[in-house]
């Protein structure tokens, strides 16, 4: 078997707090997804930095922006770099901006893995406010079986759970023994290369190099709220089908939207949703 890094150099004896804070590892992954309006596939990549106990998985591009809005100077030179990235000055002098060509904040997601509190816990952006809950660490069970497959030159083993309203298929592999993985995977005997989901969701480990990196703690956390998960979720849901509503009453009719007038399909969570049990259960 392929070994990127020797058990023995990943230290997995008990350390010192501070050196927890450190990881061992920096894992890419490219996230693949269908979007609910368009049905179209969509990808994203996602960072997972880890050690033998903690384990925090994060999109780059949004760390950047939290790290310089976390303060009035950082969040000021954020505005002026994704101004200049997404203005452009037309023919007749009038400016025009377009969001999408700035490294804007896109993604919410933060999920933090911490053995020896034997939890999790979860951020992200929930209809209109940002949140956070707990989870226990071991709410997740694994069945593991005798497939085996390569992911990155590793061999790895497969293993399947049910959890939060969908079955996923996972490879792990024994040869970096950490129990962590992609979103909020854990618990198997080695890092998890792969996950594919019952809806074709899937998390793919694209890179995987030793590092130093400190796993930095949320940054602005008076920001985020403690929500329940399933009503968090089915708060989002409803957000999504009656967002021109909510706004024309929040704001009046002179609210204007880019596809008014266009039928936009209702979100289905049991087609699109990573958690789907929140509407399994009613």
């Amino acid at each position: 078997m392929k070994k990127l890094i020797a058990t023995a150099a990943l230290c997995f004896a008990a350390a010192a707090a501070s050196a927890q804070q450190k990881a061992d590892i920096v894992v890419s992954y490219d996230v693949v997804s269908r979007h609910w309006e368009t049905d179209t596939v969509v990808s994203e990549r996602m960072t997972l930095l880890a050690n033998s106990s903690q384990a925090k998985y994060f999109n780059d591009i949004s760390l950047w922006n939290d790290s310089l809005s976390s303060t009035p100077e950082g969040a000021r030179r954020l505005k002026e770099i994704i101004f200049a990235a997404c203005a452009t000055r037309n023919p007749d002098g009038s400016m025009s901006f377009d969001s999408r060509k700035g490294p804007g904040k896109k993604i919410y997601t933060y999920v933090f893995s911490d053995l020896p509190k034997g939890s999790l816990r979860y951020y992200d952006y929930f209809a209109e406010n940002m949140g956070y809950y707990d989870e226990p660490a071991d709410e997740m069970q694994w069945e593991i079986g005798d497939i085996q497959t390569d992911v990155l030159g590793y061999e790895c083993i497969e293993a399947t759970t049910d959890y939060h309203g969908r079955k996923w298929t996972a490879w792990f592999t024994p040869d970096i023994p950490l129990p962590f993985g992609p979103w909020k995977f854990r618990g198997l005997p080695g890092l998890i290369l792969k996950a594919t989901a019952d809806n074709g969701m899937s998390f793919t480990a694209s890179g995987i190099e030793k590092c130093e990196r400190v796993m930095t703690p949320i940054y602005s956390p008076e920001k985020y709220e403690k929500v329940n998960r399933k009503k968090a979720l089915a708060d989002k849901e409803y957000y999504i089908d009656n967002v021109e509503a909510i706004l024309k009453a929040r704001f009046g009719d002179n609210v204007q939207f880019d596809d008014s007038g266009i039928d936009r399909p209702k979100y289905d969570a049991l087609k699109y949703a990573i958690e789907p049990d929140y509407k399994k259960s009613k």
